[in-house]
């Protein structure tokens, strides 16, 4: 199959049929995870996204929206507090493990900087959650449950401030690292909101805006009582909010002034490709005084694409992503001018592009190699009790199949390996195999019956968990667009409908499908997905293998182009794209990389990066698949082998 030059799609997030999932997925409504405090809501949850730990476990861990982290204080702590704390961590606070480059390197959690909270929470304050989408979330607190929450915090990736809305309470502002000096510094954007500075035992210093909702606030009502607690006065409504200041004279500090009062309350993402070209915006909703220009923090690989946007000098540390750079404005629009449109399902690399044909000592090895391969049993190698490993043999056995047919020219052995492989697949597309997928409507999408029958959690890497549903599926989503290309008889409406069931669940492009939640694995903020599902993390989620990930886009991108689907063959081609900016960014290390640090990126490679920590070493426990270094598949060492060939034979 020749690769296109070209792409053209208006909208790369145009929606998948949406259909109930085919009737050979059984239903039910129960899951082995508790939704705590989620509240009701129209559109399926998101069970792998950055404020997960809010709704898992103890709902204390830490949620990193870079560069600030938050976490539900639940009277822990110093000051025994029982609202939100925020944490922003410097270069300097890290600590390095063994080694040389060190192993890893770990940003310290549990630090509360600064709390917002009020008086009126206390031992029996309940954490609920809101408005769960791909970029944001409500997180609410009550005094008790089934009381209106005092505090509401939007929580959205890349804030500029954390924002808390309070209803009718009594502020609380606190911080386990000590106050110091409390300073009113006045009024500011006409007088309707107040700035406070407030420095630190740490010899941080940090902004305090108050918006009251009335127009006839006092002014200065913030007394700091003690070295930890600020008092408000009482039946406050109204927005506080919390930034730090990078360094204590910086002159952007004005810049902050500007946009206090309003706030990111959620992001929406849209984009189109035209040639090589793809562009991607994320806009931002606005709550306050919506008037006023917004302000949020951009990653490195965000400011490498960023185009024509407002970006200051305001810069601060996050944990794993390097410097955080303000933007102010609405949207952000992002441009990848080298879309990879010319990979194809053919072997492929950066020296010789595309390879459909090669010397004839190339053809006798890949010949033989297939011969010895499809001769083998695909059935056993692939009906086992792992999505995981059968997807992984169906790809192997796929990618064969089409080295033997177009690169090789040998029809014949193919057609026989592509009927073996047709049957084999059968198998899944029926769900009969060993452990048949169900569809939960809990969460909302198609997870391993394993673990509702064996009870064990962690069977096939926590499937049905929704660990690793990307590198799972996408096995199989390859596999299929290998047989609908060989085989235009296979793409039958029942056979289409089941891959897209699976591109569905871990790449679902719309936020109005009733059955699926919007991109679960793929976070278009980070620019790369998450592997980890329902399991609370003190580190946050994490990616373990960046190759796997960018096998899920090429995946799309393959199934879109056989399928006759051009806006997902788009988006799969612009998400390859965004990958491998990401990847180099803060996954593969060149010597010149400034964004993790210097002690690290002799390693060259990450085994996982998580939203608090990268480490250099591979994870074999359930609660997180392999990592980069799994066993290649025979497909991608016969590329390899065609590449060294041809490399030589021209």
């Amino acid at each position: 199959m020749a690769p296109k030059a070209s792409i053209s799609a208006a909208d790369l997030f145009a929606a998948l049929p949406s259909n109930a999932p085919p009737p050979q997925f059984s239903s039910r409504t129960d899951h082995p995870v508790p939704r705590l405090g989620i509240k009701s809501q129209t559109s399926k949850l998101s069970t792998n996204k950055f404020y997960a730990n809010l709704f898992l476990g103890s709902q204390t861990n830490p949620v990193w929206t870079h560069p600030y982290s938050v976490a539900w204080s639940a009277g822990g702590g110093v000051v025994k507090s029982w609202g939100l704390s925020i944490s922003q961590i410097d270069r300097s606070q890290v600590a390095y493990g063994p080694g040389n480059p060190s192993r890893y390197f770990i940003n310290p959690v549990g630090i509360q900087s600064m709390i917002l909270s009020a008086s009126e929470l206390g031992n029996k304050t309940v954490l609920t959650t809101d408005s769960l989408t791909a970029f944001s979330v409500n997180a609410n607190l009550a005094p008790s449950s089934g009381a209106s929450p005092k505090i509401t915090f939007p929580l959205v990736q890349g804030m500029g401030f954390i924002t808390g809305i309070y209803n009718n309470a009594s502020p609380l502002i606190q911080s386990a690292v000590s106050i110091l000096a409390l300073t009113y510094v006045g009024p500011v954007s006409g007088g309707t909101t107040h700035k406070y500075k407030a420095g630190l035992g740490d010899q941080t210093t940090w902004l305090i805006y108050i918006t009251p909702q009335s127009l006839n606030y006092p002014g200065n009502t913030f007394t700091l009582m003690n070295g930890y607690n600020i008092n408000g006065t009482s039946g406050f409504t109204g927005t506080i909010q919390i930034a730090k200041v990078a360094t204590s004279l910086s002159p952007d500090i004005y810049t902050y002034d500007a946009s206090a009062g309003a706030y990111a309350t959620g992001a929406t993402i849209s984009g189109s490709a035209q040639g090589v070209t793809g562009t991607y915006s994320l806009t931002w909703s606005k709550g306050g005084y919506t008037n006023r220009p917004l302000i949020t923090f951009a990653l490195p690989h965000h400011v490498q694409t960023l185009s024509g946007a407002n970006i200051t000098n305001i810069q601060l540390e996050t944990t794993t992503k390097g410097m955080a750079t303000a933007v102010v404005g609405d949207s952000w629009t992002l441009v990848e001018s080298d879309l990879p449109t010319d990979i194809g399902l053919a072997p492929w690399s950066t020296n010789l592009g595309t390879v459909t044909s090669v010397s004839s000592a190339a053809m006798k090895l890949i010949n033989d190699a297939a011969t010895a391969e499809l001769s083998q049993d695909i059935n056993a190698q692939t009906d086992l009790n792992s999505m995981y490993y059968s997807g992984k043999g169906f790809a192997k056995f796929a990618g064969i199949v089409f080295a033997a047919h177009d690169v090789a020219g040998n029809k014949t052995l193919a057609y026989t390996g592509l009927q073996k492989l047709e049957a084999a697949f059968s198998l899944f597309v029926n769900n009969s195999q060993i452990y048949p997928l169900v569809y939960e409507s809990a969460w909302g999408g198609l997870v391993s019956s394993g673990t509702y029958t064996t009870g064990d959690d962690g069977l096939d890497f926590g499937n049905a968990y929704y660990n690793d549903h990307h590198f799972h599926y996408s096995y199989f989503v390859y596999a299929a667009a290998i047989i609908g290309y060989l085989d235009p008889t296979w793409m039958t409406s029942g056979n289409i409908a089941w891959v897209n069931a699976l591109v569905r669940d871990y790449a679902n492009p719309s936020t109005s499908d009733p059955y699926f939640p919007f991109s679960r694995s793929f976070d278009w903020y980070h620019g790369h997905s998450w592997a980890k599902g329902l399991y609370a993390s003190g580190d946050g989620k994490d990616q373990e293998s960046s190759s796997e990930d960018s096998l899920s886009a090429y995946a799309l991108k393959m199934w879109g182009l056989v399928s006759k689907n051009v806006a997902l063959e788009a988006r799969g081609t612009l998400q390859m794209a965004v990958q491998a900016r990401s990847i180099q960014n803060y996954f593969l290390y060149t010597s010149d990389n400034t964004v993790e640090p210097s002690a690290f990126i002799g390693n060259k490679v990450s085994g996982i990066v998580s939203l608090s920590k990268p480490v250099y070493y591979t994870n074999h426990n359930t609660n997180g698949c392999c990592s980069f270094s799994k066993i290649k598949s025979t497909i991608q060492l016969i590329s390899a082998l065609i590449s060294n060939i041809s490399r030589v034979s021209t």
